[in-house]
């Protein structure tokens, strides 16, 4: 009997939830097509009438990344400053789920970097979380709980900063428990909340 449409959907289905459970359990350094194979219960053959190359593995697996870390759920928060927290919040590895999706991103940085299109896909992803934090950073802004500037700069800081503690969190989650974390993040959120001294300034003396 021929397969139906259904069926290959199906099938596919079931290939997308193993490269998933490889990636959660070996990050895309053990990403293989026989890794998948192995998860799966079926033949390398059977996998490269989906990925007929390792790079094509690797960038499913990336929009699969992509795909569940957008439809993880997220934080309720009202407009402004809550919401600017809530969504930075919502990067952070609080949690076991939290910290399992982190350290599969910190693992794909690598493949991302070794290959010029992929390279260029991570950029586009980050700068779409970029713009989306600008978007509520403005809205701050227009509340008057943020002090004027130029969003998209404060974005990127912001940015920078969740993944610089991400990484942090990865490596020495025992200094860098939950509260300690979100301490950190309310310690940088209030830095937001004052303009800095001009350029130059210098502390007035005692």
């Amino acid at each position: 009997m021929p397969r139906t449409k259904g069926d290959h959907e199906a099938r596919r289905r079931d290939v997308s939830e193993a490269v998933w459970r490889v990636l959660a359990a070996h990050g895309f350094g053990g990403l293989t097509l026989r890794a998948v194979a192995a998860e799966l219960g079926a033949t390398t053959g059977l996998l490269t009438h989906y990925f007929p190359a390792k790079r094509d593995l690797v960038a499913h697996a990336l929009d699969l990344l992509e795909e569940r870390s957008a439809s993880r759920p997220r934080r309720a928060a009202g407009a402004g400053l809550s919401a600017v927290r809530a969504a930075l919040l919502d990067i952070l590895p609080l949690n076991a789920e939290a910290t399992d999706a982190n350290r599969i991103w910190v693992s794909s940085w690598d493949v991302a970097l070794a290959d010029s299109a992929l390279s260029g896909d991570h950029a586009r992803r980050y700068a779409r979380s970029r713009d989306k934090l600008s978007d509520l950073i403005s809205a701050a802004q227009r509340l008057g709980e943020l002090p004027a500037g130029d969003p998209a700069r404060i974005a990127a800081g912001a940015q920078a900063f969740v993944l610089g503690l991400v990484v942090q969190t990865l490596f020495d989650p025992t200094a860098f428990p939950a509260q300690r974390q979100a301490e950190l993040l309310d310690d940088y959120l209030a830095s937001l909340t004052s303009p800095p001294a001009p350029h130059g300034d210098a502390p007035a003396p005692a």
